[in-house]
């Protein structure tokens, strides 16, 4: 009886330590939790706030629709089927263990309409009330950057949430429902999208242009003169006779005029001098700090929002300590805060004086479409330069903030003043004209000048004329030309129509490019983008099928309707309705006219030659990219990885050095017989050889190019700028 009852204490003893270890524990209302959604950030706010605040990540997004299904209940008014993001598991719980702790916990994601979703999911997560002040927003993370967030919270807007909602609806129905379409007609594993269609539309419609244009000829005269006062020569162009402008069209054209002005005396009949003034460009926004970081830096528009959310997001910075270099990068604002204005100010007066100031401060006015809830992209400091934080960046992050820096700097300056000259001279009634300009003063181009999509010839300095002044003859020539069909697109040039014609918003033009090129619909060409035969069979299907999903002002509409809901003036839902409207009855066509014949695509013939049955191999285009194939399969299966051989032999084994990609796509050299061979460089294999050794030699660029000797035991090397004069 005794040991009976022993043993009942004993249980209810277990029992009671047990409900005691699951019991969950009260929160400290002292103790704070801050979620962010990348940890570079967490670890820089943390340093800010100190004891009592525990910062988390939330890793992006950790509700979604799920992947399996449409996630969209069009039958219950297109009601958004959210799920928890499988692969964020551990992440969920480790917020959900952290907010448990806590007695007050803060919104802090990303100041967008996908951070405001993310604090939103968090806040169905976490069971908060979506009315309580919890949500904060750091539009820069420095001390004061935060602390002003922090001194601020404010509800969830849910005009934001429901802005990304719509989009994240609007994109499931266009890739789910037409997606399945691709497959039956193409191949299986393709994909369509809202605004990725209308990109590589554009890009295949440029395409088309390029196939179509008929070259026409055309000619142009030009005369080298010097006047008698000095020996510098300069080049005037034939424009006609009198005021009259002539257009060369052939070589009889040419020449009859050539053989008018056989002996001409050319004299300066007007001459036009004036001052002109260069204003710099303004602060950078998402769209022109991705166009220039191309034109500029040639990098690709995914390695500059890279580095930008680096800089932003803070790193330890020698003699300031943990910081956001930049503010916010995802803004087409161009309003810019009174401190930052008086930091550039003060930088450049001491720079370089005040006369480098402008008469009035600059102010720059946003497009009206613009979200002005963040400023323009800056400094957050100025007074910290490139050059002072170069030591505590990557190269990557100090050729963006260079940049940024320098073109924030620029904005606040003086204009440029140019003293131009135009002259007109006169040859036997012909006209030939010549201008060129000279600095008056330089203002902000002492620090920076916007880059140019095209190249331009620029005008240079004339030397002094006057009217009715007789000038030497050198030379004159009569050139043939042809017109030019209109480039394709780059990263840039894109970025820019995209802008111009509102499709898609800053923060969609990175990972669109990047999704069009993964999916092979387009290609990369050098810096130009071209359409694939898989991007012009697909645009094909969707165009004669979906014409109002790949209508670029169809595709505006849908972008000026989503910023409505954002401003609260259109409700999410109707504009899904009407969207919807249109695009069932499209779909309902598609589904008709679509037949179950695939379309067979040509495959690109190469040297390499089939072991097993002779054939060339072709290439191949699957799941994880190009690869090798017999085109005899079924009856021959063989297969090999695509590889791109350079010039240059490996100086350790004496196999193929092999062009090869990172896990970061960047370009390296490897040998063939990897990994029994471990030689690698970054310097691309030259078809030369070392005069010394006979082994490969690698081409280094940037500031300290040079030819050198592959071989580590080989000091042979010389300057690249040798090397070009050679070629």
């Amino acid at each position: 009886m005794a040991q009976a009852e022993n043993k009942t204490k004993a249980k209810t003893k277990t029992k009671s330590t047990s409900t005691a270890k699951t019991a969950k524990k009260s929160p400290s209302p002292n103790k704070k939790l801050v979620i962010v959604e990348s940890p570079a950030k967490a670890k820089t706010i943390k340093k800010y706030l100190g004891r009592g605040y525990e910062v988390i990540a939330s890793m992006g997004h950790i509700r979604d629709l799920p992947k399996s299904k449409l996630g969209v209940d069009i039958e219950n008014d297109f009601e958004p089927q959210y799920i928890n993001v499988r692969s964020q598991s551990k992440t969920i719980k480790a917020i959900k263990e952290e907010a448990q702790k806590c007695g007050k916990i803060y919104l802090a994601t990303d100041p967008d309409r996908e951070g405001e979703a993310i604090s939103w999911h968090l806040c169905k997560l976490l069971d908060l009330n979506e009315a309580e002040q919890n949500r904060v927003t750091f539009n820069e993370i420095t001390k004061n950057g935060v602390k002003s967030g922090m001194d601020s919270p404010r509800h969830i807007d849910m005009d934001l949430v429901d802005a990304q909602q719509a989009r994240r609806v609007l994109d499931r129905l266009v890739g789910y429902k037409m997606s399945p379409l691709l497959w039956r007609k193409i191949r299986s594993g393709l994909s369509a999208g809202r605004v990725q269609s209308v990109v590589v539309s554009l890009i295949v419609d440029r395409e088309n242009e390029i196939k179509a244009f008929v070259p026409e000829e055309y000619w142009t005269i030009e005369a080298l003169l010097t006047p008698h006062s000095t020996d510098k020569s300069f080049t005037a162009k034939f424009t006609g006779k009198g005021n009259k402008k002539i257009e060369l069209k052939n070589k009889a054209q040419c020449d009859e005029i050539l053989a008018a002005l056989e002996g001409a005396e050319y004299k300066v009949s007007d001459l036009k001098l004036g001052t002109r003034t260069k204003n710099p460009a303004p602060p950078f926004i998402t769209s022109t700090l991705q166009q220039e970081a191309s034109r500029r830096l040639g990098f690709q528009s995914r390695r500059t929002m890279k580095a930008a959310q680096e800089l932003y997001e803070g790193m330890e910075v020698a003699g300031y300590g943990t910081m956001g270099l930049i503010t916010y990068m995802r803004t087409d604002s161009l309003r810019i805060s009174e401190e930052a204005r008086a930091a550039a100010k003060n930088y450049i007066t001491e720079k370089y004086s005040e006369k480098y100031l402008p008469k009035t401060p600059r102010y720059y006015k946003s497009k009206a479409s613009a979200q002005d809830g963040h400023e323009a992209i800056r400094p957050t400091s100025p007074e910290i330069t490139p050059a002072m934080a170069k030591q505590s960046l990557t190269s990557d992050q100090y050729k963006l903030y260079k940049l940024i820096w320098e073109r924030f700097i620029a904005s606040q300056m003086a204009s440029c003043l140019l003293d131009t000259v135009q002259a007109t001279i006169d040859a036997n009634g012909y006209t030939f004209k010549a201008s060129g300009y000279s600095v008056k003063f330089d203002g902000y181009t002492v620090l920076y000048e916007e880059g140019k999509d095209e190249e331009t010839k620029d005008e240079g300095m004339l030397p002094k004329l006057s009217e009715n002044e007789v000038l030497s003859l050198n030379k004159l020539d009569g050139s043939q030309h042809f017109t030019q069909p209109p480039a394709r697109y780059t990263e840039a040039t894109l970025i820019k129509t995209l802008e111009e014609n509102g499709i898609g918003r800053p923060s969609t033009y990175s990972p669109t490019i990047t999704t069009v090129i993964s999916r092979n619909y387009v290609e990369r060409e050098g810096k130009q983008l071209k359409p694939t035969e898989l991007g012009e069979i697909t645009n094909k299907l969707i165009k004669e099928n979906f014409t109002k999903i790949i209508d670029v002002d169809f595709s505006a509409q849908m972008e000026n309707d989503l910023d409505k809901v954002e401003k609260g003036t259109e409700e999410w839902k109707q504009l899904i309705r009407s969207f919807y409207a249109v695009f069932s009855k499209e779909l309902e066509e598609a589904e008709k006219n679509i037949t179950k014949e695939k379309i067979i695509l040509s495959d690109e013939i190469t040297d390499e030659i089939c072991e097993f049955c002779g054939r060339n191999m072709v290439i191949k285009t699957g799941r994880f990219g190009k690869f090798l194939a017999c085109p005899g399969y079924p009856e021959c299966k063989n297969t090999k990885r695509l590889v791109t051989y350079t010039d240059g032999i490996c100086p350790k084994c004496s196999g193929k050095i092999l062009e090869k990609k990172s896990k970061k796509g960047k370009k390296y050299f490897g040998c063939e017989n990897n990994p029994s061979c471990d030689f690698m460089t970054w310097d691309t294999p030259t078809k030369e050889t070392c005069p010394k050794c006979n082994k490969t030699l690698l081409k280094k660029t940037g500031r300290a190019g040079k030819i050198y000797c592959s071989n580590e035991n080989c000091d042979y090397e010389r300057p690249l700028k040798q090397e070009k004069k050679t070629q």
